[in-house]
């Protein structure tokens, strides 16, 4: 098989740290639907950090997600953040968390769930961001990439801005 000449190498792919946010939750309504178990995580609040933005997370936004007949969790999350100077920034991604068998019980349980090793499981997702401030524009122009793991209470992530 020989090589598409109009292929180049551009090189890898680098990232940055953006942040680190942690999503508190609320308990989780189950929808159920014929594409799999429909739940909805909703957002209690939480807070984020990175170097060049900070703040907390409203209450109000949630994640949407499908857990699929095979175990792994489609993602559709919105949340809106509130940067420690007052703007606005509402942040969208899916994404998936593959749960191995042997873990699925530990991760069921309230009382285990954030002490499950995260790197005996895949939860990655892809953030954007949407705002009207001029001062946090540049975030309308960005695509990341997040590494999640369960934490007492939530979620959290680890965000990265590719370069």
């Amino acid at each position: 098989m020989t090589s598409d000449p109009r292929i180049k190498p551009i090189g890898g792919i680098e990232t940055e740290h953006l942040f680190d946010i942690v999503v508190d939750l609320e308990p989780p309504l189950v929808i159920g639907g014929p594409s799999g178990q429909r739940v909805l995580f909703g957002s209690a609040g939480g807070t984020f950090e990175g170097p060049d933005l900070r703040g907390d997370v409203l209450a109000g936004g949630g994640d949407w997600a499908v857990f699929r007949p095979d175990g792994s969790m489609m993602l559709d999350v919105r949340l809106t953040l509130r940067t420690h100077d007052g703007a606005l920034v509402q942040m969208t991604y899916g994404g998936r968390w593959v749960v191995p068998p042997e873990l699925r019980a530990d991760i069921a349980d309230p009382e285990k769930r954030h002490r499950v090793d995260p790197a005996r499981y895949y939860f990655r997702t892809n953030p954007l961001f949407e705002t009207g401030s001029d001062q946090y524009a540049w975030l309308n122009g960005i695509v990341c990439a997040g590494s999640g793991y369960l934490v007492e209470g939530g979620v959290a992530y680890t965000v990265s801005r590719i370069l």
